[in-house]
């Protein structure tokens, strides 16, 4: 059946991306198969691993498929921005097993593929996604449409969400997209009204390896802004032709836009555009904010992917019964849980989308005077805070919508015009506007506009932390300034005022370096958008609570009293005071409740361990440390660090240092200057750092004295880990830090981790390198679908084996090689390079094994166990990984 509705694709248009020779060429062969474990009731997927040869360049890519043959849809899944194809694994085998065939790949310059990053290039990272359209179209396993057209749909995230608008705007055969967290034009992303969003410019470059990883023409152009501090029109083209908005009128399939709330680097006005865009061609369009994004907070992975896979069954698979969701819906934070401290998660939505500037009330702002100047500081420094992407970690801009303010501005570098309380709940949804005058003593102005909500004790917090840069032209002579504020679902309590703010200066954006004077004044009302039409479902009360009031009091009463022990929290174990981690019978579940992420999981950590966490992809690792940090909260079991249960905002993670996802740095600052203000944004006293002692363990030397920008991959590693030891916390959580290393960097990284737990604090890392972790690690802990399969120290676990490995001096001849395999208790014995592999029987032992070699002549130099961990740990997981 062809999914194509009529009008919204027009006739079919020639591929806009060819290529003079063969598309695709496959160099692996058929590739490496493999059965990928799954629960008893769920079907295996098969993963076939190809390396292809594509317009010159080679990307990694998995193929998965399961159930019986026969022919189905098509699902490309990229990945985010330094990320690789294994970071969707889990996403691909969970639509495998839905009945689609799924396409995974590395994108050019990351993983095992080759090529420069592109930035999503149409000659390079978009041509590369139609040539694996093609590749599709020759598996017997998808469905088409026709001759060379699969049918196939896209979706992705960030980098991966761009590539998914942009395959449907130059390839006609792409059927149907769900983009997440992704922008629209890059060029507004990264340069918004002309002002250079430089931190998230330089985490961009800096995540990426380096300028020299790019493609020139895109070094160059960041080297030339990130110097200058401005974006020419000639970036600003670069930037625009490898956008979404580029191809505007080209995207008409279905689309399903995802796009976050907490997320300076990519903001909702991003995703209202794409949704104009598209909609205006025809297609249907449904938003979703959600509640995390690049600044943190909850991606809310699990409703997302199932949201994800509905759009596919109804516009792929053409499943009309698919419930695809409302056309709009909005993620939103109300309080706190008392149960457990975790933010509480509402959906509200509505049946079209309403756009950033509906339902507006306008507010009269007023501010000490009418007329209010303020200075921007020679250099820009000190520079005011909104946003810390990069250095932020675990999602500042959710804090807000918790009532918890975050943000900085300094004395005489702003003026702020405040509205009369609110008289009811407002319920900002939607991007404000607001007119200012605005005169310079220079002629170019730049500005950070934001709203505050401040409450009746004079605290503000800034909603989703996000600010609005203004360049203003012109500004010497005096302009009137017609300013769109960022995009947010903000809840401002009765009684609550609106205060907008105009700095001069911002920590993520590059102000003019020349000191100016800026004079503002109001032109005009705060207009609001409330979105009247977006509604949040409430539960009917139940009969009994009108029927039985004294009842219900009752029970109210009895459930804040049950709330409030469970908030308390257990009382500390004395026995464990000394222990840095117990985990007793924890559990988690996925989110639709019949399927276990963790399950019974108990093991002990003592202190001055280095223990290494293992365990094939959808292990539960993840999980694991996600609730050993408190980020998530298990369904059934305790974490407890140094007899403290773990929850949400436990003081005892004060103690738990982590490195989880890489940190972002500061490009043109020295690595010293990025520890100390990273360390400064935790608020907490300088001395307590004990910055001195982390570097000494890291052991960076001089090159905390250079530029970030100058460092290797090694370097920003080890720079990374430092900032995870600032505080020299107790316990350290590190996931995957040899990450792109090479092997005198992992040796380096591995030095590290030994020198910390040597001072008697306790280290754990979890890495797929199991030669790496064999070296580094005293214990181990594996798990395999979510369970314990074995813990205990390397060498018991290691050395379990029955091949010993005999070393000797000369090579043995062949008629002592077959004595030795007729001795009793020897099962068989075979000469390799070293020595002897022999395998004994049952009876046989490594002691009596090395009498008979010694009565027999043999130079044994050493004996020891010849299994690795690679094959301890497969033999523990039966080969799933």
């Amino acid at each position: 059946m062809d999914l194509r509705l009529p009008g919204l694709r027009g006739p079919r248009r020639p591929r806009r991306i060819v290529s003079a020779v063969a598309a695709v060429v496959v160099l692996a062969g058929a590739g490496t198969w493999t059965a990928v474990a799954s629960d008893d009731d769920t079907p295996a997927v098969h993963r076939a691993d190809r390396v292809m040869a594509v317009d010159g360049v080679r990307l990694d890519t998995s193929y998965f498929t399961s159930g019986t043959a026969g022919r189905r849809p098509a699902v490309l899944l990229g990945h985010g921005f330094g990320g690789t194809k294994d970071d969707v694994r889990q996403q691909a085998e969970d639509l495998a097993r839905d009945g689609y065939a799924v396409l995974t790949w590395s994108a050019r310059g990351f993983g095992r593929s080759t090529g420069k990053i592109g930035l999503n290039d149409p000659k390079g990272e978009v041509a590369d996604v139609s040539r694996l359209i093609d590749w599709l179209a020759k598996q017997p396993q998808v469905q088409l449409d026709r001759t060379g057209d699969p049918r196939v749909g896209v979706a992705g995230a960030s980098y991966g969400g761009a590539i998914s608008l942009l395959a449907a705007g130059y390839d006609d055969r792409v059927d149907a997209i769900a983009p997440a967290i992704t922008y629209w034009n890059l060029a507004d992303a990264l340069f918004p009204d002309g002002v250079f969003k430089k931190l998230w410019a330089g985490i961009f470059f800096n995540t990426g390896g380096g300028a020299a990883r790019f493609e020139p023409a895109l070094a160059a152009m960041y080297e030339r802004v990130a110097e200058s501090g401005t974006p020419d029109t000639a970036a600003r083209e670069l930037l625009e032709a490898r956008s979404p908005s580029a191809v505007a009128d080209r995207i008409k399939v279905p689309t399903l836009l995802l796009q976050g709330q907490t997320d300076s680097l990519f903001t909702l006005a991003q995703s209202d555009a794409a949704e104009k865009a598209i909609r205006a061609n025809g297609a249907p369009v449904d938003v979703d904010w959600i509640a995390g994004g690049h600044d943190g907070g909850d991606l809310e992975g699990d409703r997302v992917q199932s949201r994800v896979r509905s759009w596919f069954d109804r516009y792929l698979k053409g499943d009309k019964a698919a419930d695809t969701g409302p056309a709009f819906r909005v993620t939103r934070t109300g309080g706190v849980d008392s149960t457990d401290g975790a933010a509480r998660l509402r959906g509200a939505s509505a049946d079209t989308y309403p756009g950033l500037e509906n339902g507006e009330r306008a507010f009269t702002l007023t501010g000490r005077r009418e007329e209010q100047s303020f200075t921007n500081p020679p250099g820009a420094s000190p520079p005011a805070v909104s946003a810390l992407p990069g250095l932020g970690g675990g999602g500042l801009s959710q804090l807000s919508s918790l009532g918890v303010g975050v943000s900085l501005d300094f004395p005489g570098q702003y003026a702020s015009f405040d509205s009369a309380p609110v008289t009811d709940d407002l319920r900002v949804t939607g991007s404000p506007t607001v007119t200012v005058h605005v005169r310079s003593t220079s002629d170019t102005a730049v500005l950070f506009a934001k709203v505050y909500d401040v409450s009746g004790s004079g605290g503000q917090v800034l909603p989703s932390q996000l600010v609005t840069p203004v360049r203003v032209e012109g500004a010497k002579a005096g302009k009137d300034v017609t300013i769109t504020l960022p995009a947010v679902d903000h809840k401002v309590q009765d009684g609550h005022r609106l205060r907008l703010v105009l700095a001069s200066t911002d920590l993520g954006y590059a102000s003019p370096m020349t000191p100016a004077t800026y004079t503002v004044s109001m032109k005009g009302a705060l207009k609001v958008p409330t979105a009247p039409a977006v509604t949040t479902a409430a539960a009917p009360l139940p009969s009994w609570v009108w029927w039985l009031p004294l009842t219900g009091a009752a029970i109210a009463l009895a459930l804040l009293l049950t709330a409030r022990r469970r908030t308390a929290g257990p009382a500390p174990d004395p026995a464990l005071a000394e222990v840095p981690l117990q985990i007793t019978d924890l559990s988690k579940k996925y989110a639709n409740g019949d399927r276990y992420s963790v399950r019974d999981l108990s093991f002990r950590v003592e202190k001055g361990q280095v223990l290494g966490l293992l365990g094939p992809n959808g292990a539960g690792k993840t999980t694991t440390l996600r609730m050993l940090m408190g980020l998530i909260t298990p369904d059934g079991g305790e974490v407890r660090v140094f007899g403290h249960a773990v929850r949400p905002g436990a003081p005892v993670l004060s103690r738990v240092g982590s490195f989880v996802e890489g940190a972002g740095f500061l490009p043109h600052l020295s690595g010293r200057e990025n520890l100390e203000l990273y360390w400064r944004a935790t608020g907490r006293p300088a001395e307590d750092a004990h910055l001195e002692e982390a570097l000494e363990i890291a052991g960076l030397g001089d090159a905390l004295a250079r530029a970030v920008r100058t460092y290797s991959q090694g370097m920003r590693q080890r720079l990374a880990i430092a900032q995870a030891m600032l505080g020299l916390p107790d316990l350290l959580i590190l996931d995957e830090p040899t990450n792109g290393l090479d092997p005198p960097q992992i040796r380096e990284m591995r030095e590290v981790m030994i020198r910390y737990a040597a001072e008697g604090r306790t280290v754990i890392v979890s890495s797929h390198l199991l030669s790496e972790v064999e070296q580094s690690c005293t214990h181990l802990v594996v798990m395999d679908r979510g369970r314990l399969v074995q813990a205990g120290p390397v060498a018991e676990i290691v050395g379990s084996g029955d091949t010993l490995l005999v070393g000797t001096a000369a090579p043995v001849e062949e008629p002592v090689v077959e004595k030795i395999a007729a001795l009793p208790g020897v099962a068989s014995a075979v000469p390799v390079d070293e020595g002897l592999l022999v395998r004994l029987g049952a009876d046989g032992s490594a002691q009596r094994l090395v009498a008979e070699l010694v009565r027999l002549d043999v130079p044994v130099q050493a004996v020891g166990p010849h299994r690795r961990l690679e094959d301890a740990f497969l033999t523990l997981i039966g080969g799933s990984a």
